[in-house]
């Protein structure tokens, strides 16, 4: 016998954004390819993993997360978009978005199951996938307004289709979907009996008064949606990798089950700092997200527009394209 790699390996490799990172830092640049936040995280985000970490919150929780963080998020999606998510069936907590949707993705595809993927894309979502032994389609989109229509999708559609991603507000484009054009994903889901996987979790980084409509809130798609979400980037903690799926109960057991298998759990005195965060923040500080990054995203546009490099102005999210078509040698 000889010793190798499995086949599927070829599937999961470093990543470009991981990629690019490392070789920014080998050349002592300045990383603008990772999604790394810089304003501080919260006081009350860092009290209440402070007092979990003094009063003994530090063994294994519930796979599913700690009962006070699963009704803390169930509070702020009604607070948000109306829903009433079950703490105690609907709601899972993971080891971030990317955690929760690689589970999902374990619970409900098969392998060759074909899942549609609006491009540009963040490679994650194709990583996880292909870890499924599902298969990406891809429906590509253009700049400006990265549009689509409904015979777009459907000239994707087979036998195997199984599902569609819908992320907005969008890594790397910046789309933020408009509530016409996710009417149009749910009765096209609803048309072909889809799953609808949603990663929101730039749900609060939205510019020029526009609104996070998650999609599992439209008429008849709570039973289809498989919501992914979480709080690296609103409370810049990308490395304490708490997020969460939140599903109908059938759903949402056999994503818990492949999350305990994979994770066991999310580290628990970071799901209570989380849970306190998530009480005690009112919507001023999302506002004033919102706005200092708004702010930001413009001081960074008018910078690459004086350099040459013609941005796509992002609706939302903190990811900025651009046209390099014009510069010399391109």
């Amino acid at each position: 016998m000889t010793l190798s790699l499995s086949d599927r390996h070829g599937c999961v490799l470093q990543s470009e954004i991981r990629n690019m990172s490392i070789e920014c830092a080998r050349r002592g640049g300045i990383n603008l390819s990772q999604g790394v936040c810089d304003t501080p995280v919260p006081a009350s985000v860092l009290q209440g993993a402070g007092d979990a970490l003094t009063t003994g919150i530090n063994t294994y929780t519930h796979y599913a997360g700690l009962p006070e963080l699963r009704r803390a998020i169930a509070l702020k999606q009604e607070r948000f978009s109306g829903m009433k998510p079950d703490p105690q069936t609907e709601i899972i907590v993971s080891a971030g978005a990317t955690g929760a949707l690689y589970c999902a993705f374990q619970a409900l595809l098969n392998p060759g199951d074909e899942i549609i993927v609006f491009e540009p894309f963040y490679g994650y979502h194709i990583s996880t996938l292909q870890a499924a032994e599902a298969v990406p389609v891809y429906l590509s989109l253009k700049a400006p307004d990265w549009a689509f229509s409904w015979q777009d999708l459907e000239s994707l559609v087979t036998s195997r289709t199984r599902g569609i991603i819908v992320n907005t507000p969008a890594n790397p484009s910046g789309k933020v979907f408009s509530f016409a054009e996710l009417e149009l994903v749910a009765a096209f889901a609803e048309r072909y009996d889809l799953f609808v996987f949603t990663d929101e979790i730039y749900e609060h980084f939205l510019y020029g008064g526009l609104h996070h409509h998650s999609f599992a809130s439209l008429p008849g798609m709570q039973s289809r949606t498989i919501t992914v979400s979480g709080v690296s980037k609103t409370f810049s903690v990308t490395g304490w990798r708490i997020g969460y799926v939140i599903a109908d109960a059938k759903w949402a057991q056999a994503i818990g089950y492949f999350n305990d298998l994979i994770y066991v759990c999310a580290p628990a005195p970071l799901q209570a700092g989380v849970a306190n965060g998530l009480l005690v923040l009112g919507d001023e500080y999302y506002r004033k997200l919102s706005t200092e990054y708004q702010a930001k995203r413009d001081r960074f546009c008018e910078a690459l527009s004086l350099a040459g490099l013609y941005p796509f102005i992002p609706d939302g999210a903190y990811y900025v394209l651009a046209d390099l078509s014009r510069l010399p040698g391109t």
